[in-house]
Order: C-alpha cells, then structure tokens, then sequence
C-alpha cells in the first residue's frame, strides 16, 4: 500500500476513532447521528456526517479537521478518503456470530472504552449496533456507522482511540473472519455422528515417567528427556515425540503427553539446550545469545538423535521398554516453534531467501514468532531439509511457519499433518503463521481452528502462572489459561489421541474424531471450534492474499 506502518497507525487510529464512535450506541429509535465531537485532551473539533459524506464524495478534506490532519502527507489523505467508503468485507450472520464469542466481547469492551457517554450503554447495546450496521444494504462502512448510530451527538475520545486501535489490526480481524468461514454456517441442529466413546477422558493404562539425560557426543549437545508410558505400551502405536516452544520446557504439554500415555502410546518429551528456559535465562545473565541460527538446525537433530537413542532402549535387554518402542512408526507433535520444528523434520524445507530479505525491514511491525524466525537469516544457506524418514505423522499446534518455509518449503512435507490455530494468537497470528502454511501442505491433513483461543491456551497451567496480571498489550498478555482454558485442552487431547490413533489398527475407529461435524458438536459458547481439511472456495482468497 506504500504506507509505512508507524504512519498507517496514526491514520488508522484517527479512523478508528470515528468508526468506533457507530459501535457503542443502543438499537433504538432515537435521531441519527449528525455530528461527530473528536476530543483531545481539553481540545475538541465537530465534524458534521455531512461535512464526512462531503469529503468521502469529493475526495476533500473537511475544514474541522484541521488540527489532526495538518502535516499528514498526500498519501495519508487518500488512504483516509478511500477508507470513509470502504466496505468491510463481513456478512451481518458471521459477525454476529463473532461477536458473541469470548474473544468478541473482549473486543467490544475495549470498543466503548472510546466513547464519552452520560449512560453505561454497555456491551449488549454496542453488540446490537454493531450488527445492525452490517444490515445496511451497502454494507458495513465508517459512514453507515454514523448514519445509523441513535444519538444526536459522538463523542471520541482520541486519546482512547489510539490506545484501542493499537490493540486491533487488520490481520486480526481477518483472522476472526476467517476462523467462522472456514465451515458450514452452525444451526439448531446437532451433528448427525455416533461416537463410540469419549476420547477426551484418561485411558485405562498406569503410567510411568523415566526422566533421562542424554548426550549427543557429535554435537556436544546434552538432551533432557522424560518418556512417558504405560503398562499398555505395545509397537501397534506409534512412538511420539514432544517438541517444545521458544524459552520454554519439554513438560509444557505435560497434561497431554500423560493423556497419550494412559492410551497405550510412549511419548518422549526432549528439552532442547539451545531455546528451552535455561538458554533464556542465561541469556538474560549476558552469558548467551537468546537464539542462535544454528538453532533451526539442531532441534530437528535433537528429534532425530532421540530417536536413535529410543532404538536403543528398545534392544536393551531387561529395559522395561525393550522390544515396545515402534521407532520406525514415529508422530512429531511441537508446539509454537516446536511446530515449527515438527513441520521441518517432517519434511518441510527451510526455504531462507526471502526470509532473509523480509528480515531486513522494521523489525518493530513483526509479531514474536516472525522476529524469531528472523534469526535464521544469519545461516549461511539459503535451504535446509532435515526430514528423518522414520516420522510417519505430524501435528504442529500454533506453528511458527509465515517465514522460514519460504514459498514451497511446506508443499514438500511427506506425512499426514494437522494443524491448529487460535484465533486470539498474538505470538503466532493465526492467519499468517499457520492458514496460509496449512493451505500449501498436501493432503492429507486438517486444519483446526479455536475461536477465542489465546497462544499459550493449549499449555499445561503449571506452565501459565506467570500470566497472572499480565497486562493485555497489542504483542502480550490477555492469555486465556488454566482454568479458564480447560474446553481447548480437553479437545486438544481428543484430536491427538485420534491423530496418533491413525497409525495403528484403530484409525477407522478413532477417524470421526477428525471430523468437522465433532469440532461443532463438541463446541462451547466460549469456544467455537472448526475443523477442515481444505479452505473452502469462499475463504481461499483472505490465504492467497497474505500468500502473495
């Protein structure tokens, strides 16, 4: 668009600000809106919608708008013409929808924090504005907010704006589109499927956990690893191995992998010494860089030297797990850039050449798992393929993926592949990390999306403590966690369980699991959840988009 992002937010915020002033009013039958009171600090400037309408017509600016407008170059003023006329691209059904998610009332809380009002109008009285603009027959606009708006006078506080508008952005909406477009629209109706039994629930198997520590003598590289299994462990199932996220530890997904366990399958979660927590800390010492480049490298070795290391416990004899490890038949699960990981070993190239030129801009508009990925560009290759063959399967949970893929990087991986998305996923934004991967991995393959899911949703709440009074900031905190997340952890370990289930004798029975008429019905009001296995026609634009 040639616009920078520091300028774009100072128009999109003064933008907002008008906009947001249509979403807080109550559907009555009060007068509409004829003037607009933009407020900062002890200054205010009325602008009248005809004044608005005017300049959206003539491409013109009005004369009241001379103290926020003065200095803003050419390319600022059209940006702000074109957008008064602008239609958002949502239907009346999936906004509605949207907005009564967890996520969505989120956001029209922060929307009415905006407004000077003499009444508490209220989230419900914001909802149904904001829904009744979307039925105007041009759709929904800045100026058919106004027009519709039930008073005679708005009043924005400016200063509210920005701070608002920094906590929404384009991508993040397109993202709540998109999660709600990629299945049939919900109805009355509950799903027609029998389900044979509930695999969200522990298994019957004891389990065990084997705290390890190997070395890697080839790399100088120490690996800590804690196996679970279960008195139930045979080599009818795969083995599966844990990955974990950037600065964090292999009992991250603690839960999950004793879940698995009570199934009948050995999961072996490895700590990798270059990103986990110890590696943060000393970097936070001064001891260490907080990632070295070298790292996309050694973590798909780590899952490939555990492996070898598993082989050999599994021909020990008097192991407890001799002869139960099928190491040949292995599942990679990795959560954030541990999903990343899973993506490569499971054969997606490391594809740098552009990463390395899209890294050389303004690293400050990047989202964590981009600025992560960025670290890459300092390895002296432009490609990378570490697949190990032994990996049959692939789940990759809020994947690192936008970057270090490049264009094909994902169209090589070799293994069927599931990945999930939140919709609320300020580390690893939804739609750029993982929908437009997802969409160029082939088949077969799902894609799950969590409405009102957060990053760090799937995580073990031994692991979330510290999110406790976080404030909520535009790259930070307002993580949905614990007890709060229980519903997305419960299907997150009933799509694992029937993931890693389609590598044994049981896949047919475990495949309506894997289904979108399961993810419906075993959605929560707060928590809608999808599940596809191709975009559907009418989304696939929003991926190319972002493709390109």
């Amino acid at each position: 668009m040639g616009i920078n992002w520091k300028n774009f937010k100072i128009v999109a915020s003064f933008l907002s600000a008008i906009a947001l002033t249509q979403f807080c009013g109550s559907n009555t039958s009060v007068r509409a809106a004829d003037t607009v009171v933009v407020r900062f600090g002890l200054f205010a400037e009325s602008i009248s919608l005809a004044e608005l309408q005017k300049a959206a017509d003539t491409g013109e600016f009005p004369r009241g708008l001379e103290l926020y407008t003065r200095g803003i170059s050419e390319t600022q003023r059209r940006f702000f013409l074109e957008a008064l006329n602008t239609k958002v691209p949502i239907d009346v059904v999936t906004l509605s929808r949207l907005l009564n998610t967890q996520i969505g009332t989120t956001i029209l809380s922060n929307l009415s924090e905006t407004l000077f009002r003499k009444d508490q109008a209220g989230v419900q009285a914001l909802r149904a504005a904001f829904v009744l603009g979307a039925t105007k027959p041009q759709g929904l606009s800045l100026l058919n907010f106004i027009a519709a708006y039930p008073s005679q006078r708005l009043e924005i506080d400016v200063s509210k704006a920005i701070q608002v508008a920094g906590r929404l952005n384009t991508s993040f909406w397109r993202t709540q589109q998109f999660m709600l477009a990629i299945a049939p629209a919900l109805d009355s109706r509950t799903p027609q499927i029998s389900l044979p039994f509930d695999p969200s629930q522990t298994g019957t198997a004891q389990v065990q956990v084997l705290n390890l520590n190997w070395t890697d003598q080839k790399r100088d590289r120490n690996i800590p690893v804690d196996i679970y299994s279960s008195n139930a462990t045979t080599t009818e199932k795969p083995v599966i191995i844990f990955s974990h996220g950037f600065g964090s530890v292999r009992h991250e997904l603690r839960y999950l992998a004793k879940h698995l366990a009570s199934h009948g399958y050995v999961v072996a979660a490895l700590e990798h010494p270059g990103s986990n927590e110890t590696n943060i800390n000393l970097a936070i010492a001064g001891k260490t860089k907080l990632l070295q480049p070298q790292e996309f490298l050694e973590r798909p070795r780590d899952i490939s030297f555990v492996l070898d290391e598993l082989e050999k416990l599994n021909q020990t004899a008097n192991h407890p797990l001799q002869g139960k490890l099928a190491t040949n038949k292995a599942m990679v699960l990795g959560y954030s850039f541990g999903g990343g990981t899973a993506l490569v070993i499971a054969g997606g190239e490391l594809q740098l050449e552009r990463l390395k030129q899209r890294c050389q801009g303004n690293l400050a508009s990047l989202s964590l798992g981009e600025t992560i990925q960025c670290v890459a560009q300092e390895l002296p290759e432009n490609s990378y393929t570490l697949r190990d063959d032994r990996i049959k399967q692939a789940i990759a949970l809020s994947p690192t993926s936008s970057l270090m893929f490049g264009e094909t990087g994902l169209t090589k991986v070799q293994v069927p592949t599931l990945v999930l998305a939140s919709s609320a996923d300020k580390s690893t934004p939804a739609l750029t990390e993982q929908i437009v991967g997802f969409h160029q991995i082939p088949a077969p393959k799902w894609l799950v999306g969590v409405i009102g899911g957060t990053h760090l949703s799937v995580k073990d709440p031994s692991t979330t403590l510290d999110q406790v009074g976080k404030p909520n900031t535009p790259f930070a905190g307002g993580e949905v966690v614990d007890q709060q997340a229980v519903d997305i952890r419960q299907f997150v370990k009933s799509i694992t369980l029937a993931m890693a289930a389609q590598l044994t004798p049981e896949a047919d029975q475990y495949a309506v699991f894997l289904t979108s008429d399961y993810a419906q019905l075993v959605s929560t009001p707060s928590f809608p959840f999808r599940l596809v296995t191709e975009i559907p026609p009418h989304a696939i634009s929003m991926v190319k988009e972002l493709g390109e």
